[in-house]
């Protein structure tokens, strides 16, 4: 990716300008970009880069949320540390679990904004849904006569 240089520098310091995204581009200019694209082995690998960022962040914030509605389910089920809450720290058990849920609260609020301002600030939605739509297309061709059959029904 660094060793190899764009075929065309314009093109490339706009597309650069914009992150490799196209996708908010009327379909007559995006043409010329995806011939960009298709020729410039810079470029593609600069936007195979962004994309894959963009989703590992959209992946890593949704993650967040899981693991902290995770955790606050766990709270709510099991009582927090109550042995080593009272006998080690010498914290009362209310002020334990409130802290406790106070902080996971806190936390999935966080992961909640984080994820959102990652979906508004990237394409990444709309790239994760190609790639699952490229998928799906990709089993149907492989299923069977009888099955593709039964689903035009």
């Amino acid at each position: 990716m660094a060793r190899t240089r764009c075929t065309d520098r314009v093109v490339g310091a706009i597309l650069a300008s914009w992150r490799y995204d196209i996708s908010g581009i009327y379909p007559e200019m995006r043409k010329d970009y995806e011939h960009h694209f298709a020729e410039c082995a810079h470029c593609s690998a600069r936007q195979k880069f962004h994309r894959s960022l963009d989703a590992t962040l959209a992946v890593l914030t949704s993650l967040a949320v899981f693991f902290f509605l995770f955790a606050l389910a766990v709270l709510h089920h099991i009582k927090p540390l109550e042995h080593v809450a009272f006998k080690v720290f010498g914290l009362d058990i209310f002020d334990m679990y409130h802290m406790l849920v106070s902080a996971g609260i806190a936390g999935l609020c966080f992961s909640v904004m984080a994820f959102a301002l990652v979906l508004m600030a990237t394409p990444a939605p709309s790239y994760l849904g190609g790639i699952a739509a490229e998928r799906a297309r990709l089993i149907e061709e492989r299923l069977p006569a009888a099955i593709k059959a039964l689903r035009l029904r």
